[in-house]
């Protein structure tokens, strides 16, 4: 393994975890469960969905256009909606069957950690962190993150070279030229981390949504068509 790396960052959704085909009508629908009203003729979860639903670009707008980060509770502002973080359970259940994680990602983890390289996360999301350690924890990879950030918790996405920075603040790594982000989108991950720095390797099976297509397509620096392909990659450089 090359000792020219300090770290891996990975992507999560469609990286870590295979990409999987998501209902949003029915995500929108789960997500109103969580609603606090007055019920009046006028509202029903369909209705509150649709106007969650429209949020949800929005929100992702943000993200696409200005790097601005964004929160559950963001999303329900954008929709005109008050809700109650207690009833977001239908919503987290909606998401637990795309949550798996890659079988091939602990023993990757373990072959980079063993090389002394830091393993780390750096996630688009609206979830807060205890959701991604949870599905990290129940899948028994957690114990091998060196750090993780999630939008969520800090005021910028991806592609933002500040998101990247603080990725590689969480695991210690200071050297943007000395770290790999590994990811599945050409504007998010790969040319957001050649712009911080950082060399990109692309996992090329996701179908990305075109309105969260951004303004640029990066040139990967590699390509793998499974994470345990990576260290082959690695070792080239």
């Amino acid at each position: 393994m090359s000792t020219s790396i300090d770290a891996v960052i990975f992507d999560w959704g469609g990286t870590l975890t295979r990409w999987h085909e998501v209902d949003f009508h029915a995500e929108s629908v789960a997500l109103a469960q969580a609603v606090i009203s007055t019920p009046t003729p006028e509202d029903d979860h369909h209705a509150f969905a649709s106007r969650l639903h429209a949020a949800g670009s929005v929100v992702w707008g943000w993200s696409r256009e200005e790097q601005r980060s964004a929160t559950i509770a963001d999303l329900f502002r954008e929709a005109g909606l008050e809700h109650d973080p207690a009833l977001l359970q239908a919503y987290h259940d909606f998401w637990v069957p795309h949550t798996e994680t890659d079988p091939e990602v602990r023993p990757l983890w373990e072959h980079l950690r063993a090389s002394g390289i830091k393993v780390g996360v750096l996630s688009n999301t609206l979830w807060p962190r205890e959701w991604h350690r949870e599905f990290f924890e129940r899948d028994g990879v957690l114990d091998l993150l060196d750090g993780d950030v999630y939008s969520s918790e800090i005021p910028w996405t991806k592609p933002s070279p500040h998101a990247f920075r603080a990725a590689m603040e969480a695991v210690g790594a200071t050297d943007p030229g000395r770290c790999v982000y590994v990811g599945d989108r050409l504007f998010d991950d790969v040319w957001g981390a050649q712009n911080a720095g950082l060399r990109a390797v692309h996992v090329p099976h996701s179908a990305i949504p075109p309105e969260q297509v951004g303004h640029t397509e990066g040139e990967p620096d590699g390509v793998i068509q499974r994470l345990a392909d990576l260290p082959e990659v690695i070792a080239g450089w």
